[in-house]
């Protein structure tokens, strides 16, 4: 069962980012630490993804003028492919109508399987760059 949480520990959570995007940050060449991750959530919305008790991953949100800005899924290696990170997907849309947004927006890399996720759920690729593809979802009407 997946649950959300207001995040609580935010070292323990720019950890499961560390360690979920260090592949892509050693592809693309990108020095990118811990403290780094750690200072860049401390001004977001952060949430943890509790799975059966435990801790798995994060949802970071921002929010503009455009809506909802996901700037962070993780959800731990051994813990994908469970309908969790589609479970977390829902809790956006729902905090994010909440909150007043009518679109979701995110970037991903384009090497991330999470852009099949995405895609599968609506996301569209509104521009690309190099790395990124940065897609968007209206979630009202």
């Amino acid at each position: 069962m997946t649950s959300f949480q207001p995040t609580t520990d935010l070292l323990a959570s720019a950890q499961i980012t560390f360690d979920n995007m260090r592949s892509y940050y050693e592809h693309y060449s990108v020095d990118w630490q811990l403290p780094q991750i750690h200072t860049q959530i401390a001004d977001l919305e952060n949430w943890d993804i509790v799975y059966n008790g435990e801790i798995v991953g994060a949802i970071r949100l921002a929010y503009d003028s455009q809506g909802c800005y996901l700037r962070d899924l993780q959800v731990a290696q051994q813990f994908q492919n469970k309908g969790i990170g589609r479970d977390a997907i829902a809790e956006v849309k729902r905090l994010a109508i909440q909150a007043g947004a009518n679109q979701l927006r995110l970037r991903v890399f384009k090497i991330s399987p999470a852009v099949s996720l995405y895609q599968t759920i609506g996301f569209t690729i509104d521009t690309q760059e190099e790395r990124f593809y940065y897609m968007s979802l209206k979630i009202v009407e």
